[in-house]
């Protein structure tokens, strides 16, 4: 019973990462659709980018820190 419960509970947290690669995605499309409409903010648009990305990876690593102790600590 607590095994099920912890493959559910690390299946659960990992799911924040389909999340975060969706983010990243619409992060870098935005980014791309904005420097169409505006080529002169190219490089201030990218530094925007880049600090979207940023954070969005954070959520994924926050939801693999979390999806390892619930597969591996909790015995």
């Amino acid at each position: 019973m607590l095994e099920g419960a912890k493959l559910i509970g690390a299946g659960a947290a990992t799911i924040a990462l389909a999340g975060a690669a969706a983010g990243t995605g619409n992060v870098f499309s935005s980014s791309i659709h904005s420097v169409a409409r505006n080529p002169s903010l190219a490089k201030q648009l990218f530094g925007y980018a880049i600090s979207g990305f940023a954070l969005t990876e954070a959520i994924a690593s926050f939801a693999s820190m979390m999806a390892s102790p619930i597969s591996f600590v909790l015995q």
